[in-house]
C-alpha cells in the first residue's frame, strides 16, 4: 500500500512540474535519482555502493545495494558488507568470500518518515530547478517586450504578474512620467534586468528604455518587424520627446512613411502606449553632417562644422532658426546628441550675412539635384557657406569634377553679383 501512494505519486507529481517548466527527461530522471541518494545517504552513511534504477513514465523505481561477502563473524559495516551465510540465504546459494552481493532495497519499508523526507527532498530540488529556469528564461529575453497583470503597486515600484505566473517588477524610476496603473490592469515594458542572487530570481522590466520604444515600432510597422527597415539608433526622453533614426533596405519603400503610417496611424498608438511622448521618424545617413542636420528638425541648419576626432560638432542657423534647434527646454539639441553621438553647439550667424544668404535648394532649376545633394551631405546647405568654402576642399569632400564645381560657383556668384 506504501508503495502505490509514496513513489509513483511522486513520480507523477515531477512529471507535471515537467509538463509545466519543459524540463526534459533526462534532467528529470537526474533530479529524482538526486533526491533518492541523497536521502539513502544519509540512512546509510553513503551511496557510493547503491544503484538507483528508476522509470519515471511508469512510477517504477528500484534501489540495489552492492555489498562484500565477508566471513560469518567478520561483518564491521552492516551497509557495505554481508556475512557469507546471509548471502547465501538471501537467493545468492553459491556466494563466495569476496564475491559483490546485490540486495534489493524496498524504501517503502523504512516507513512513512522517510518517505516524507523524500518528498521534502524531491520537492527542495524542483523548487531550485524551477527557479533555474525562470532565470535562464527571462536572462535570454533581456531586451524583449513583455506583458503582465498589475498585481501590487507601492511607493517605488509596480508587481506584475505574466501569463505564467512569473513575477516582474517595474520600478518607479523605470516607469513613464505620467504612469498610473490600476489593479488587474495589463501593462507592456520591455525586461531591462535578469539577475539570479542566491538562487532568487529577480526579473526587472523598464517602459523608459531606448529598446521599449524598438520593440513597439517593431510591432506597430510590418517592415521592421521583417527586415525590411532597420531601427538605426533612438534617444529619448520618457515622457518628453523621443528621436528615432530609421532607414530601408529597399529603395521602394519610404522608412520615415512606413513608421508614421497614412495620417499617423502606426505611431498614433505608440505615442499613446509612451503617455503621449512626441516623437521625432528621421532618414538616417552616414554622413555625419546630414545625420546631424536631420536630428536637428524642424530647424533649417546653415552650415556645419564637425571634428570626427572629437565627435563635435559646430552648428551655424539663421537667427530665427536657433530656437527651434535648441527646443522647449533644450530638448531637442540635448535629443539630436543623443542620437547622431555628437556634441552639438548652435551658433547664430551673422544677420547681415543671411539677409543676402539663400538655400541652396533654391538653385534647382540651375544645378542639378544630385549636386546639391553632394554639398549637402558635405554641411553646406546655403549659397554662401559653398562661395566660404576652398575650391579644392569642395572638388575633395564633395566628390565633384573641378568643372562641375566652377560651374556651381559661377552661378552662386552671379546671384549675389546680380
Amino acid at each position: 500500500m506504501a508503495k502505490k501512494e509514496s513513489t509513483p505519486n511522486m513520480v507523477e507529481q515531477f512529471a507535471e512540474f515537467k509538463e509545466l517548466k519543459n524540463i526534459d527527461k533526462t534532467t528529470m530522471i537526474s533530479v529524482l535519482e538526486e533526491s533518492f541518494r541523497n536521502v539513502l545517504a544519509k540512512m546509510f552513511g553513503t551511496d557510493e555502493n547503491l544503484d538507483v534504477i528508476l522509470n519515471p513514465d511508469k512510477g517504477d523505481v528500484q534501489i540495489f545495494q552492492n555489498l562484500t561477502v565477508v566471513p560469518d563473524g567478520e561483518v564491521s559495516d552492516a551497509n557495505t558488507q554481508i556475512s557469507l551465510s546471509d548471502a547465501r540465504a538471501d537467493d545468492d546459494p553459491e556466494a563466495e568470500v569476496g564475491d559483490e552481493h546485490t540486495k534489493e532495497i524496498i524504501f517503502e519499508k523504512f516507513g512513512r518518515r522517510a518517505i516524507l523526507t523524500l518528498r521534502q527532498t524531491l520537492q527542495s530540488k524542483i523548487l531550485d530547478l524551477q527557479k533555474e529556469a525562470v532565470y535562464n528564461k527571462f536572462k535570454e529575453l533581456e531586451g524583449e517586450l513583455v506583458s503582465g497583470e498589475v498585481y501590487q503597486t507601492w511607493s517605488k515600484e509596480t508587481l506584475l504578474v505574466d501569463s505564467e505566473n512569473n513575477e516582474l517588477l517595474l520600478p518607479k524610476s523605470e516607469s513613464i512620467p505620467g504612469d498610473f496603473f490600476r489593479k488587474g490592469e495589463t501593462i507592456r515594458a520591455v525586461i531591462a534586468n535578469v539577475d539570479n542572487k542566491n538562487n532568487n530570481p529577480k526579473i526587472t522590466v523598464s517602459r523608459t528604455n531606448e529598446n521599449f520604444l524598438r520593440r513597439l515600432f517593431e510591432l506597430e510597422v510590418p517592415e521592421i518587424h521583417d527586415g525590411l527597415i532597420n531601427i538605426r539608433a533612438v534617444a529619448r526622453i520618457p515622457g518628453e520627446r523621443a528621436k528615432i533614426a530609421v532607414e530601408s533596405y529597399d529603395d521602394r519603400i519610404d522608412p520615415v512613411g512606413a513608421c508614421v503610417g497614412v495620417k499617423g496611424s502606426r505611431i498614433h498608438g505608440i505615442v499613446r502606449e509612451l503617455r503621449n511622448e512626441n516623437i521625432d521618424v528621421i532618414n538616417y545617413t552616414a554622413n555625419p553632417s546630414l545625420f546631424i542636420q536631420r536630428a536637428l528638425s524642424p530647424a533649417r541648419v546653415s552650415s556645419i562644422r564637425l571634428d570626427e576626432e572629437e565627435r563635435k560638432a559646430e552648428v551655424f542657423l539663421r537667427p530665427e532658426e536657433v530656437s527651434l534647434a535648441i527646443g522647449k527646454n533644450g530638448l531637442n539639441i540635448k535629443l539630436a546628441s543623443m542620437l547622431t553621438g555628437y556634441t552639438i553647439d548652435v551658433y547664430r550667424d551673422n544677420d547681415e550675412a543671411f539677409d543676402e544668404d539663400i538655400y541652396l535648394d533654391e538653385f534647382k532649376d540651375e544645378i542639378d539635384g544630385w549636386v546639391i545633394e553632394a554639398l549637402k551631405d558635405m554641411g553646406c546647405l546655403t549659397a554662401k557657406s559653398v562661395l566660404n568654402t576652398p575650391r579644392e576642399t569642395l572638388i575633395e569632400k564633395a566628390d565633384l569634377e573641378e568643372q562641375t564645381v566652377d560651374n556651381v560657383l559661377n552661378i552662386l556668384r552671379a546671384e549675389f553679383d546680380d
